[in-house]
């Protein structure tokens, strides 16, 4: 049996959403890693890819784990992996590759709008796209690019909102992978409610949720045939 994409899921909300769906579609088997705990095995050998999903914490911790996640980054990169990093996941390949992470200029939470780059045209899994795309967001940190990526989009208040790296490396900030179930709980979380309290109004988990759907649907569609193409 094939090995299955390893998942590190940091807190119990942010799990692979419409991420698994699209994994299961293709045929491949995932499974979640605790990395928090210090006994913690991983083996890259043979797996098809590795996904790192979001969580209240910063890449800046001084946590073993969040060491861990970055050293394992490094290697799979040197051993020519797929990686896709989401929020948190995104910095950590950020700053696995050299960028510093730090605070955004402003929180950005709830729904808005990214604009594709030029380079997305080209992207394996963003062609196609050219209109400014509503998505959900949740973040107070971003990351400068990081050395010979490629910036596939940007907001208003983030610049650095996607990127690739070489050409199965993706970090992206914003959450595609969110459903309106995904969202509610997230506002029902003790560890969000100083965010919610900082907004001019509640989030609507359903705004843009069918699009995002849509959305999700395509992309990681197409990383989970990236993966196949690599196996």
């Amino acid at each position: 049996m094939p090995e299955p994409v390893l998942v590190f899921q940091h807190v119990a909300a942010e799990h692979l959403g419409t991420i698994a769906g699209r994994l299961d579609a293709a045929g491949l088997a995932w499974k979640s890693v605790d990395v928090r705990r210090d006994d913690a095995q991983v083996s890259l050998e043979s797996i098809p890819g590795l996904i790192f999903m979001g969580g209240p914490m910063s890449a800046n911790d001084s946590l073993s784990y969040i060491r861990r996640e970055i050293d394992l980054i490094e290697a799979a990169i040197a051993q020519n992996r797929p990686v896709l990093g989401i929020c948190l996941g995104a910095q950590l390949i950020a700053k696995a590759l050299g960028a510093p992470v730090y605070r955004n200029a402003v929180k950005e939470i709830g729904w808005f709008p990214v604009s594709w780059t030029e380079e997305a045209g080209r992207d394996g899994l963003f062609t196609g796209l050219t209109q400014p795309e509503i998505v959900f967001h949740w973040h107070g940190e971003t990351f400068d690019l990081p050395p010979g990526a490629s910036r596939l989009a940007a907001s208003e208040a983030c610049r650095n909102q996607a990127f690739r790296f070489r050409e199965n490396v993706y970090g992206l900030q914003f959450h595609l992978e969110v459903m309106p179930e995904m969202i509610a709980e997230w506002c029902a979380a003790d560890f969000n409610q100083a965010d919610l309290r900082e907004l001019a109004a509640p989030v609507d988990p359903y705004y843009n949720a069918a699009r995002l759907n849509e959305l999700a649907s395509l992309i990681f569609g197409r990383w989970a045939r990236l993966l196949l193409q690599g196996a």
